[in-house]
């Protein structure tokens, strides 16, 4: 990567322009900013919950990603350059591996709530989708590899068992469950 910032009010953005990582200068409003910005955002989000109380491991992983996340968003940043790796898109398989063993098959749909961590989780996951579709936009438009949205693709999955992870955590060792939703549908088939 180039330079490191050393001055972050630089007054180049007022005329709506930012700088990419190659010294190129694009509008704010172009799909490549959104993008970068959706993942951002979601690299935030996730600091978030990175507040909350969690099993160790659980924080382990939310860690790496937010570096993994940094990576793609200097990749997006760079048009053709390359940061974020396969084995990135890898290591989440084997963590949703992991943790959707532990959990017991859902049989309902179930509602983004629970306890405030797996909510965050949540909110993260559809940062992730988001993102996603902005990386998919930017593809239509720019030649990407395919790691970046095969990354969110995989991440929102892992997100949405990490929320129901978190849900069943509790510090004094009791198991939380999920939040279901009530489908008056489903209410009236079991009546």
């Amino acid at each position: 990567m180039g330079q490191r910032l050393t001055q972050i009010a630089t007054r180049t953005g007022d005329d709506g322009s930012t700088g990419l990582g190659d010294n190129t200068r694009v509008s704010k409003n172009s799909l490549r900013i959104h993008a970068m910005g959706d993942v951002d955002e979601l690299n935030s989000n996730i600091g978030v919950l990175l507040c909350e109380d969690m099993p160790s491991p659980v924080r382990t992983l939310l860690v790496e990603i937010q570096h993994q996340l940094f990576n793609l968003g200097g990749e997006l940043s760079i048009p053709g350059f390359e940061l974020l790796k396969a084995e990135a898109v890898l290591a989440l398989d084997a963590a949703l591996d992991e943790h959707n063993q532990a959990l017991p098959r859902l049989q309902e749909f179930i509602l983004p709530a629970g306890t405030r961590a797996a909510a965050q989780a949540h909110v993260c996951r559809t940062v992730a989708r988001r993102s996603e579709r902005a990386v998919v936009a930017l593809e239509a438009q720019d030649a990407l590899k395919d790691t970046p949205r095969q990354y969110l693709n995989r991440l929102s999955d892992l997100l949405f068992v990490l929320a129901r992870v978190l849900n069943r955590y509790r510090p004094d060792g009791t198991v939380g469950d999920d939040v279901y939703w009530r489908s008056e549908r489903l209410a009236r088939s079991d009546t």
